[in-house]
């Protein structure tokens, strides 16, 4: 399949992506703040760079976009043009979410994933419950959890993954 813009427009279009201070990302960060949580952003020196380290707590937070990692829920979509080269892309970039999982629990530190599904799309959560959900997980000394969507099967549950 043929791109439909210009290769001077994809460009500007694919460096107009962030990496960090994404919307759901700002949400996050807003509603835990709001809840009296304090935060370090983009921790260097941790395997991947979490978006969120709460050193007291000894937890991190992920906020994930379903594209870029390749979640497999409604938001996902492998692209038709270039699909080799988006397949090697998001491949590697699953593999190094995973690599840096690993990293990160084996230094001790718990790990909450949120994903992009969870805020946005139409198996949403409100916002409110995801952020609450969040809190509570950083109170307890749970060490590893995931926040996404309502499941497509039951989209009228209320569960959080």
């Amino acid at each position: 399949m043929v791109d439909t813009v210009g290769q001077a427009t994809r460009s500007r279009i694919m460096a107009s992506i962030r990496g960090k201070d994404t919307r759901p990302e700002m949400l996050v960060r807003r509603g835990l703040h709001a809840r009296g949580f304090r935060y370090r952003l983009h921790a260097k020196k941790l395997p991947g760079r979490p978006d969120l380290v709460f050193p007291r707590l000894q937890a991190v937070i992920m906020v994930h976009g379903c594209f870029w990692h390749g979640h497999e829920c409604h938001l996902f979509k492998w692209p038709e043009s270039r699909a080799d080269y988006w397949k090697g892309k998001i491949t590697g970039n699953r593999q190094r979410d995973a690599r840096n999982l690993a990293q990160l629990r084996e230094g001790g530190w718990r790990v909450l994933v949120i994903w992009e599904c969870a805020f946005t799309g139409r198996y949403r959560h409100p916002a409110d419950t995801v952020l609450d959900a969040a809190a509570t997980w950083l109170k307890s000394d749970s060490p590893y959890r995931e926040m996404r969507g309502k499941s497509s099967e039951s989209p009228g549950s209320p569960a959080l993954a």
